[in-house]
């Protein structure tokens, strides 16, 4: 509908209300006041600074992330380096426990201490076993055997380890089947623990090989071969000096006089003397973790002998070498000095080195020592007789 000034009434009221909300904007966009420009660099820079920085480690994939710390995790020197990294945050702590991590770490980042032992401890060598780190089945495996006393958990780690051609678990299984340990004395299976020996002498293990060189020189397991057995023992220290030639960062190991005594090359230098019969005296060699946990277990009075639960366990006796740490599942089980009887091996290996180390010049003959002081010995008779008449 037109007026006489020509101007049209509005078609309805909503289009009047939206008239009026048009008029009413453009009134106040008249009238707001202009911000200047270095006021809006100042509001741009504030909101900025407000919102937070991209983290780009948060985009970053799972795949590539696994893929690194599996290199940190293979080249941890000590168990604090895995930790520190489980520790940095959430994402790391996840994924560091994944099992293809758990798989690369060393026998360094696994050396935990007896004293530092506890149910955490054992699950994180528990995962790492089933992650199938060997390392971790060999340490647990030694731990649960001889400590917990779990025998058949202990030999089983132990046979995954060796079925992973792990040298040091296939020479503590020839160990178990040379004493029959964990069962009676006619569980003994020498034959099979000839074999296992030979299996870690084959991988380079130096105390199979020379282990396996005693048992042909007595016929122990095998049949006997004087020269043959003659030959590994000369291999094993071989290889002991070739190994120490290569971690040694001065440029070699030090020659002695061959007629030099071994306990005073061992008291002077601090070194194992087991090749000074060919001139050389080198340093002794880092026992493996799993051994240095048993001595400190063992030391420390841990387990049913230390607790004074079981009055048999107390009777058990330690190897005398100070490198191996392991102890007697049953009495009489580790064999003697046959001069002295006053020490105990688990091996023939160990007694070896025991003697060059230290046992040379502390044994002596049984009857000498139990009659010292009491009755003269046969050979001072002559002696004795003078003396009274």
């Amino acid at each position: 509908m037109q007026t006489r000034r020509g101007s049209r009434y509005p078609n309805s009221i909503e289009e009047g209300k939206r008239r009026t909300k048009r008029r009413s904007s453009q009134l106040g966009q008249e009238h707001e006041p202009r911000i200047p420009e270095s006021g809006r660099r100042k509001r741009l820079r504030s909101s900025r600074e407000a919102s937070p920085a991209p983290d780009f480690f948060d985009g970053l994939p799972d795949d590539l992330v696994l893929s690194i710390l599996s290199r940190l995790s293979s080249s941890a020197a000590s168990p604090s380096d895995l930790i520190s990294i489980l520790l940095t945050c959430k994402r790391l702590n996840g994924l560091g426990m994944h099992p293809l991590v758990l798989a690369k770490a060393p026998m360094r980042s696994l050396a935990i201490r007896a004293k530092n032992w506890s149910e955490s401890a054992h699950r994180f060598l528990k995962r790492c076993a089933d992650a199938g780190n060997l390392e971790a089945c060999y340490i647990l495996g030694m731990i649960r055997f001889y400590c917990l006393e779990n025998r058949g958990s202990g030999a089983s780690l132990m046979a995954k380890a060796a079925m992973g051609s792990h040298a040091d678990a296939l020479y503590s299984l020839a160990v178990i089947q040379f004493n029959g340990s964990g069962g009676s004395k006619g569980d003994k299976d020498l034959r099979a623990g000839v074999a296992l020996c030979a299996r870690a002498a084959f991988l380079g293990h130096v105390d199979a090989l020379r282990e396996l060189g005693h048992c042909l020189q007595d016929g122990y397991g095998v049949r006997r071969n004087v020269a043959e057995g003659r030959r590994f023992l000369v291999q094993a220290n071989a290889r002991e000096l070739a190994a120490v030639l290569a971690n040694t960062a001065a440029g070699g190991a030090r020659q002695v006089p061959v007629d030099a005594s071994a306990a005073a090359v061992a008291a002077a230098s601090g070194c194992c003397p087991l090749l000074s019969d060919f001139g050389w005296s080198v340093p002794a060699a880092e026992p493996h973790p799993a051994n240095r946990f048993l001595a400190e277990w063992f030391a420390a009075g841990r387990g049913s002998a230390g607790a004074g639960a079981n009055p048999e366990a107390a009777a058990l006796r330690m190897c005398s070498h100070v490198g191996c740490g392991r102890r007697e599942t049953r009495r009489h089980e580790f064999r003697r000095c046959s001069v002295c009887g006053a020490v105990n091996y688990c091996s023939r290996a160990c007694q070896a080195l025991d003697w060059k180390l230290a046992h040379k010049g502390e044994c002596a003959p049984m009857d000498r020592w139990l009659l010292d002081g009491a009755v003269p010995a046969a050979g001072d008779d002559v002696a004795a007789a003078a003396e009274m008449g």
